[in-house]
């Protein structure tokens, strides 16, 4: 039997990218039990690819109650529907199997990931004395992508001399803006620059030199993805709410790495169930982005636990 909840979890503080705020993190979870055990998973429905929470679930209602992952594959597409089903299926084969998933996926034992700590979009002061609140963080995420950031940056840079910093733009420049700012993120020490231009526009990336590694977030869902953007891009973002669950992150991370492609692992703002299976994608790639429990005011039971060596792989009380 396949449940599908809808759940909110309020943020700590209001969250600003540029296509907007959000005080509250909308998810699903999906529930599915057999044989005595339960299962599950989360997602988070993305307005940005024509997701709402009545679809989703309605896309997971449809789904014969027992679908095995393989079929869910060609049930579902990418997207938040299949990510949450995918991971719930994963839950419960471990659960049934009496082991950990990541023994079932034949991986190695996980560790801790030093994940990125994201500063959301708002004005250079208030900026500025955000990065400073969390100058202790090795990593910092800048959510920029408006035509005036440069002075936002440069707060955020001198709130924490000593953070690297990474910047996403959430496809809010133009080429024009980039191609301005790219020189001043270098001098900042900026590291990476996470989908600068609209997906679908972004041609311009293969026509300049690169001295700044630019990461596919938008651009980039699953293996299908890979080939456009080959030129135009250094590092692709796996997320498992774009992949379509844990079995699509991991083939995705596979073929990129193949490809000459270094890997982000990041999140939707989502809780710690939701982050679980991500932590399994992460190990060893070059940027973590998981911090969507350190957002939130509230989480699930058995949360993922978060320190000085990073997020820590889940329980098996939470997932997995």
């Amino acid at each position: 039997m396949i449940t599908v909840t809808a759940e909110r979890f309020r943020l700590a503080e209001v969250f600003t990218i540029a296509r907007g705020s959000r005080t509250e993190a909308q998810v699903l979870t999906v529930t599915i039990e057999r044989g005595g055990a339960r299962g599950w998973g989360e997602c988070v429905p993305y307005a940005r690819y024509g997701e709402t929470l009545e679809s989703v679930a309605a896309q997971i209602e449809g789904l014969p109650g027992d679908i095995d992952r393989a079929a869910l594959q060609a049930a579902l597409p990418a997207g938040a529907a299949r990510n949450a089903v995918d991971c719930a299926l994963w839950d419960l084969e471990a659960k049934r199997a009496g082991k950990r998933v990541w023994e079932l996926a034949g991986l190695p034992a996980p560790g801790p990931e030093i994940t990125a700590f994201t500063l959301s979009l708002d004005t250079p002061e208030n900026m500025r004395a955000a990065a400073a609140r969390h100058a202790h963080r090795p990593l910092l995420k800048i959510k920029l992508g408006t035509p005036a950031d440069m002075p936002r940056l440069e707060a955020v840079r001198e709130g924490a001399p000593k953070a690297r910093i990474i910047v996403d733009a959430n496809e809010g420049w133009s080429a024009d803006v980039y191609a301005d700012l790219a020189p001043h993120l270098i001098r900042l020490g900026v590291e990476m620059v996470e989908q600068p231009l609209p997906a679908g526009d972004d041609a311009m990336l293969a026509e300049i030199a690169r001295p700044l590694p630019v990461c596919a977030d938008e651009s980039c869902h699953d293996r299908a993805s890979l080939p456009a953007l080959k030129g135009k891009y250094d590092m692709v973002n796996i997320k498992l709410d774009k992949t379509g669950g844990l079995t699509e992150a991991l083939a995705l991370r596979a073929a990129a790495q193949a490809e000459g492609f270094q890997v982000m692992v990041g999140c939707m703002v989502g809780s710690s169930l939701a982050m679980a299976p991500a932590v399994l994608v992460a190990q060893g790639v070059a940027v973590t982005d998981l911090d969507g429990p350190l957002l939130l005011a509230e989480d699930r039971d058995h949360a993922l636990q978060f320190d000085a060596a990073g997020v820590h792989p889940p329980q098996a009380a939470l997932w997995g």
